[in-house]
């Protein structure tokens, strides 16, 4: 299983869904992380505002504040590769980078219709029109 870092901007919470004003890309994201950590994957998030002891402890995160500012954040490190950055990623960039397969998600069964080619209403011979 992979190792994902996500080294986030300051934000008033671990997630950043809570305050005024939510973006409302977090909230998918970090059910992202959920979903990647119920298939086993170690998932590490770390708060600029709350952990900057880890922003500090990783040499190629503290090169890459040094060369480009917090506008790199936030990153994302797959298995000690830098695979994101600037950006959240979807599920299914995260799944690629963690060799995760994505299963198509589950949709509501749709009733076929009958139609005059399938002798139904309006046309067969059920005389139902």
């Amino acid at each position: 299983m992979s190792n994902v870092q996500i080294y986030d901007r300051a934000m008033c919470c671990s997630t950043g869904v809570c305050g005024p004003q939510i973006d409302p890309v977090l909230p998918r994201f970090a059910a992202d992380l959920d979903w990647l950590k119920a298939q086993g994957h170690s998932v590490q998030r770390f708060n600029l505002a709350q952990d900057a002891a880890e922003f500090a402890k990783n040499e190629r995160v503290k090169q890459l504040l040094a060369d480009e500012g917090i506008e790199c954040l936030p990153l994302v490190i797959v298995d000690d590769n830098v695979v994101s950055r600037n950006e959240y990623p979807s599920r299914e960039n995260l799944a690629l980078w963690t060799g995760t397969s994505v299963k198509p998600k589950a949709s509501l069964p749709t009733a076929g219709l009958p139609t005059a080619d399938t002798g139904g209403c309006c046309g067969g011979s059920s005389g139902c029109c």
